[in-house]
């Protein structure tokens, strides 16, 4: 019993830097109660005895605001982080590692009996708010945006984000020029990095990104143009308007711009 209540507080000192003293986590947090009365629960209900294992996880949930249903199976090192809120049904079963926030639910979505709830794997992460509903499987590594809606399985290693759940995928950091465009434009792409998944900024630097392919591919076609006839320009772009909210900032150069910047002197001495 005592090596798995040191496991349980090392797992929150792993995952919280909030945490400061041990005597902190056995008498501040209440997600490590929540655990420790679901395991005597968990007993109870094994052991046939139904009505006192409702009964010590209703006063559980009533000290700490985080309902477990003594049927559940909840693996170890389990970390319930602020967790007000927070509801496993009967038939959810979570692994090893794993990591809810305040507001998550592992529901189901029918009354029948039988398996009803959702199963994480190991090392799954399920934000604030989000909900896990139906008899699916959450996979390996997985991660759950906050408030997102879960309603079918999720690939191990996966995040998911929305209403209802989709997959994000990882995007490519994105290259110096990409980066230094959507800067002009008052745009962080934070969204392609992993830490913060955000299907819009997502959205935004794919496009930044095809849209600077395309200038350097009309860079190339007026180059060749040019070579073949040189009364055609070698490159002709309009310059960027930003509007205000971007705080005066200078849209970067288009590609190309510098050429022809240093051949306009040379056309006129020549006309």
């Amino acid at each position: 019993m005592f090596p798995r209540i040191r496991e349980d507080i090392r797992s929150i000192f792993d995952r919280d830097p909030a945490a400061r003293t041990t005597w902190e986590v056995l008498t501040c947090y209440p997600g490590l109660h929540a655990i420790w009365g679901y395991r005597i629960s968990h007993w109870l209900w094994g052991q046939g005895f139904k009505w006192l294992a409702r009964l010590n996880s209703h006063i559980a949930r009533w000290l700490t605001g985080i309902e477990i249903h003594p049927g559940a199976r909840i693996g170890r090192r389990l970390f319930i982080d602020h967790g007000m809120g927070v509801v496993i049904g009967e038939t959810a079963e979570i692994g090893d590692d794993c990591t809810l926030y305040h507001g998550v639910t592992l529901g189901g979505v029918t009354w029948n009996k039988g398996k009803r709830h959702p199963t994480l794997g190991n090392n799954v992460v399920v934000g604030a708010g989000a909900k896990v509903l139906g008899p699916f499987t959450v996979g390996d590594g997985a991660r759950v945006g906050s408030n997102s809606v879960v309603v079918k399985e999720v690939p191990p290693g996966a995040t998911v984000v929305g209403i209802p759940a989709r997959v994000v995928h990882e995007a490519a950091a994105p290259s110096a020029k990409v980066v230094a465009i959507a800067r002009s434009l008052g745009f962080d792409a934070y969204g392609l990095s992993r830490d913060m998944p955000d299907p819009v900024a997502n959205a935004i630097g794919a496009m930044l990104e095809h849209i600077h392919q395309q200038d350097e591919r009309l860079v190339q076609v007026c180059r060749l143009l040019h070579q073949m006839d040189s009364r055609m320009p070698e490159l002709q772009l309009a310059k960027l308007d930003l509007p205000d909210f971007c705080g005066g900032a200078e849209a970067p150069p288009a590609p190309g711009a510098d050429s022809l910047a240093a051949a306009e002197p040379k056309k006129r001495a020549a006309g």
